[in-house]
């Protein structure tokens, strides 16, 4: 939660106006469990979001293995949930499970990776999206962390969190 991908991005929902939750996802850092390829970490954000937002319009989103989980996340809550955007950033496509997004969420969905990402190659994350039909805002000579693009990263994630909803 620390990571600065991830502090970008909750200063960008802050700065957007929502209430911004970060947690060290099970075994990391001081939180107690142990690692499990996304099925209990997934649990975890669902009772985070019901312990601290039960109720409500809520945005998602999370960078790398947490965009995966985000993405289990929404096709869990989908129908139940006001969902009014998500953001996935460096979505660890060819290493974790991320469900297709659903069509009622596609249009609130930005998925952002960068052109050089060491970690995730850029191709696994078009072969996930293709199939959805699903844009990727690629952002160019960048790689997994977004060293230097920080701001601009910053700046993608508010014009998508206030645009209009669909």
């Amino acid at each position: 939660m620390d990571n600065k991908v991830v502090q970008t991005m909750a200063r960008s929902f802050a700065y957007a106006g929502w209430t911004v939750i970060r947690f060290n996802f099970r075994g990391v850092g001081q939180s107690e469990g142990v690692f499990d390829n996304g099925q209990g970490e997934t649990d975890d954000l669902l009772q985070v979001i019901a312990a601290l937002a039960p109720e409500g319009p809520i945005c998602l989103g999370g960078f790398s293995f947490g965009a995966s989980v985000t993405c289990r996340a929404l096709h869990r809550l989908h129908k139940s949930r006001d969902v009014q955007k998500v953001v996935l950033v460096g979505l660890a496509a060819s290493r974790f499970e991320a469900p297709v997004i659903d069509p009622d969420h596609q249009l609130k969905t930005l998925v952002i990776h960068g052109e050089d990402d060491e970690t995730v190659e850029l191709q696994h994350v078009m072969a996930w999206a293709k199939p959805q039909t699903m844009p990727v805002t690629v952002v160019p000579q960048t790689g997994h962390f977004f060293h230097g693009q920080l701001p601009l990263l910053k700046g993608l994630i508010i014009r998508h969190v206030n645009s209009f909803g669909y």
